[in-house]
């Protein structure tokens, strides 16, 4: 049986959601980003309890069918900023997104923007501005190498975009002791 749990954002989540199904007695099959394959299938009472358990560390079974359309949407977003080299895209990532769903763009983004209330595309942004503040705290990359990684034309076009969603310029932002980076999951 295939399950979808929301706020799965990384191999951590990963390890923890196998580890989480196995101590109930679930065999993993599959797993990534969002979804899960179990067997034996679980009943009624079994999706109960893996709910529980799930939601004791902040991840949530879905099953509306929008629903999990969204949370595709999130974890392709999620995978294709902090997983890929940008700057390697030789197509949009609202395109790569609708692709990969094999769902209609226009029908994704106003579903989730009904559902989230802002965008795709700005939630793309948000996601890649938390990729930013990263690769800004790790200091190995100037911001015209973080900008051609992120797949943005210029740094003034990151620095613009930066600003705009953060409200302070990439170099006062590295300048600050501790950053102000968002949980993946908790990016909207």
């Amino acid at each position: 049986m295939q399950l979808h749990v929301k706020n799965m954002v990384c191999d951590r989540c990963i390890l923890m959601v196998r580890q989480q199904l196995e101590n109930l007695g679930f065999t993993v099959d599959q797993i990534t980003l969002g979804k899960v394959a179990v067997h034996p299938e679980p009943d009624q009472p079994g999706l109960q309890q893996i709910s529980s358990v799930l939601q004791i560390s902040g991840f949530e079974l879905i099953d509306k069918d929008k629903d999990q359309v969204i949370e595709q949407i999130k974890t392709q977003v999620i995978e294709q900023v902090h997983y890929s080299d940008l700057s390697t895209l030789r197509q949009s990532l609202m395109h790569i997104i609708a692709e990969k769903l094999n769902k209609d763009y226009v029908y994704l983004s106003r579903l989730f923007s009904e559902a989230e209330g802002i965008t795709i595309e700005k939630y793309i942004i948000q996601q890649k501005i938390e990729k930013v503040k990263e690769l800004l705290e790790y200091g190995e990359l100037n911001l015209n190498e973080i900008a051609y990684q992120m797949g943005y034309s210029s740094s003034a076009h990151l620095s613009t975009q930066f600003k705009a969603v953060t409200g302070m310029p990439p170099s006062k932002y590295k300048a600050q002791p501790a950053g102000n980076r968002k949980p993946l999951d908790q990016v909207s």
